[in-house]
């Protein structure tokens, strides 16, 4: 029987999260999109043998609770099929992926003809193919208009990429120079990842790595569990809209029920609306991976991130909602809803943890695709989620205006390189005063970016909400404004734009997008009036408001 050392498998742990880090880096200075190399909309993991999830880098949160069922998926379709110098890959959101635009690829590690981990690499590629470039458009109704669905196959057999499979990607791929980029950065990567894993393996002897591993799973639970006792028992209800589904049905509710026993979490969505069409959904798999990232917010950075904190969490849905569709909808675009399941469990955290959650995030739910042809004819592709979110205020604090959240990890897009690599300038890009709930504490202020086009026949895709819903104050504090979209703003034909479309536009319109700002907390009454006169100071608040 092999003896856990505590010390050893802390060192193990942080050299397995830096090996999955390493793997990002390198994806960071090889890839060629902006969404991938400058918002970096990637995620790595290291896996056991089994399939299990053992450290995760520091990445986009909602990947990772869907590497395990995307996995699970691919060895269950190769079985025994599966052989040293393999990579599985998969981004078919009915085999336990996201959305198709996440290609999931996994390569199994081996020693001396055993294997001992699979590491897991995930990007989100701009374009493969579908009926609107970026294959995010929210009207979208079956997956097959959404663009390339990738089953369960191998990429890489025995060491030999899979020569018919690239043809198929960038044949299917409307800027293939940059997504084949992508795709042979993301195989790189993993190859790297999979030799320091190898070598750590090898360093550690592979029945020692089994049991450690094993530990290290059982180490996260023990911690999760000893946390989620400390919180107190209760069960809570709280309920979120989305304005639409990006085909005119809306409001959508959406319910959760958060009981709270002992050691143990159950996050029950089973009242939410059933779904009626569009693509602002998601499948089971996101839905329960964003409930994770969210509970996740109210335990200990000591717990690593691995299965082992999966376990003490129960997610319940129910097949045909609005967070658990069915073959074939569409889920392009389900990045929407899963800012909306990130709010409503962090709402009803609040409840249950009273004086220690925020109120509501605001902004970062607007996504935005161009596509068209430059003045040299070339064609471009702009993609672009906004992950610039405004955080509510707090119990003994002000929300911070800008920065990630919990569900997403994504940095901002310069505007210099936006400007350097399409037809498009940025007229504005700043904070909108009057914007952040008031509250004892003010909300985050939301955002304002405002394209110009250059080119003619662009067509524009965007997926935003809150126009109709706002992000939700507590404890007395009031809620964020409310986003909007304007065309053409300040002229005659100024007009107003719905929170999800797909049109064309021609050079010099102007696409203004103003995001959300967050919820405040506490009575507004109850705000220093230094505050205020510092708010007013710094323009972030209008002495008329």
């Amino acid at each position: 029987m092999i003896t856990i050392d505590p010390v050893r498998r802390e060192l193990l742990k942080n050299a397995l999260v830096t090996t999955a880090d390493n793997a990002l880096v390198m994806v960071t200075r090889t890839a060629r999109t902006s969404n991938v190399k400058n918002s970096m909309d990637f995620s790595a993991a290291v896996c056991d043998a089994q399939g299990r999830l053992v450290a995760q880098g520091l990445a986009v949160p909602v990947h990772l609770g869907v590497v395990m069922p995307a996995l699970e998926a691919c060895l269950a379709h190769f079985g025994d099929d599966i052989h040293e110098g393999d990579v599985l890959a998969s981004n078919d959101p009915y085999s336990g992926c996201s959305h198709l635009n996440d290609i999931f690829t996994f390569k199994p590690v081996y020693v001396d003809g055993r294997r001992v981990a699979i590491v897991s690499l995930i990007l989100h590629h701009s374009d493969l193919g579908g009926r609107v470039p970026g294959g995010n458009a929210a009207d979208s109704m079956e997956v097959f208009e959404e663009g390339l669905r990738i089953p369960p196959v191998k990429m890489v057999q025995k060491g030999v990429p899979n020569e018919t499979l690239m043809r198929i990607i960038a044949f299917n791929t409307r800027v293939p120079d940059r997504v084949m980029g992508d795709v042979r950065a993301q195989l790189a990567a993993l190859d790297a990842a999979a030799a320091e894993v190898e070598k750590l393996a090898r360093s550690w002897q592979p029945d020692v790595l089994e049991a450690y591993l094993d530990d290290l799973i059982n180490y996260a639970e023990t911690l999760t569990r000893a946390d989620i006792a400390a919180l107190p028992d209760g069960e809570v209800e709280f309920v979120e809209w989305n304005d639409d589904d990006g085909v005119g049905n809306g409001p959508i509710r959406i319910h959760l029920k958060l009981t709270k026993k002992g050691s143990e979490i159950i996050a029950d969505f089973s009242q939410t609306d059933d779904d009626k069409g569009g693509a602002v959904h998601c499948n089971r798999a996101f839905a329960v991976s964003c409930t994770y990232a969210a509970i996740r917010t109210v335990l200990g950075p000591q717990i690593p991130n691995n299965a082992g904190l999966y376990r003490a969490i129960t997610v319940n849905t129910r097949p045909g909602t609005f967070v658990d569709v069915s073959f074939p909808a569409a889920v392009g675009s389900r990045g929407q809803v899963g800012f909306r399941l990130r709010s409503i469990v962090l709402g009803a955290l609040a409840l249950l943890l009273p004086g220690r959650m925020p109120a509501c995030a605001g902004g970062s739910e607007f996504a935005i695709a161009a596509s068209g042809a430059d003045g040299a004819g070339r064609r471009f592709l702009h993609l672009e989620f906004h992950n610039n979110t405004s955080l509510g205020g707090g119990p003994d604090a002000d929300g911070q205006d800008a920065g990630p959240y919990c569900i997403g990890n994504l940095a901002n897009v310069p505007v210099e390189l936006i400007e350097a690599e399409n037809p498009l300038r940025i007229d504005e890009y700043g904070f909108l005063p009057d914007t952040g709930g008031a509250g004892r504490y003010r909300g985050g202020l939301g955002l304002v970016r405002q394209y110009r086009l250059l080119a003619d026949d662009v067509q524009v895709q965007v997926r935003s909400d809150r126009f109709k819903s706002q992000p939700f104050g507590l404890f007395g504090g009031e809620g964020g404004a409310h986003a909007r979209s304007i065309l053409n703003p300040g002229t005659a034909a100024a007009e107003p734009l719905p929170s999800k479309f797909t049109r064309r536009f021609n050079a010099g319109d102007v696409l203004r997008f103003e995001m959300a700002g967050a919820g405040g907390y506490g009575p507004a009454e109850e705000r220093d009036p230094a505050a205020i006169a510092e708010d007013i100071r710094q323009g972030k608040v209008t002495a008329a408001s």
